[in-house]
């Protein structure tokens, strides 16, 4: 036989109850942590002894800020622990990385023109213009003119050029 669907009815139900139990748990978590540091703090820092002379509250103030710097080289050496840690995790990843290959997705290819392209690249505040003909001088077109007499007629010069034939054909 197929199995029977679970009704939504039911399955709020034991949501609603999932998530008391797990709220539950969150709450004794933040007593017991509140509870640890109360505990922690009591064994590593004794209450200070007020009664006495100067000289007792010296004394008491001198093992305070030997304690204090005792507790500041342990903090320091585990930060230096933890930066270690997070190098070692880091060169763990770019290992995993090159192990693995940048697998590089095709490209598509897009039509763009170099207007949009640079826009794309400048972001919107910058507008370039790549119209390039605007950024030209204006030159005014000189025609010369050349003498008609320099092209001149044809049969005035046939001699001369006979004797260019002369030249071509003796060879």
């Amino acid at each position: 036989m197929s199995e029977k669907k679970m009704t939504s009815s039911r399955r709020h139900h034991l949501k609603s109850l999932v998530l008391q139990v797990a709220s539950n748990w969150l709450e004794q978590e933040k007593k017991d942590l509140v509870t640890a540091k109360e505990n922690y703090m009591s064994e590593t820092c004794p209450a200070p002894e007020t009664s006495g002379d100067q000289a007792a509250l010296m004394e008491s103030c001198k093992k305070l800020h030997a304690l204090i710097d005792k507790i500041d080289e342990e903090r320091y050496d585990l930060e230096a622990k933890v930066g270690k840690a997070d190098k070692e995790i880091e060169d763990l990843k770019i290992k995993v990385v090159d192990l693995q290959g940048v697998k590089k997705p095709a490209l598509k290819k897009v039509r763009m023109s170099a207007d949009a392209m640079l826009k794309a690249l400048l972001g919107s505040k910058h507008t370039v213009n790549m119209d390039l003909r605007a950024n030209l001088k204006q030159v005014k077109k000189e025609t010369k003119e050349e003498p008609i007499e320099a092209v001149g007629d044809w049969r005035k010069n046939i001699e001369d050029k006979a004797d260019r034939k002369k030249m071509f054909e003796s060879s």
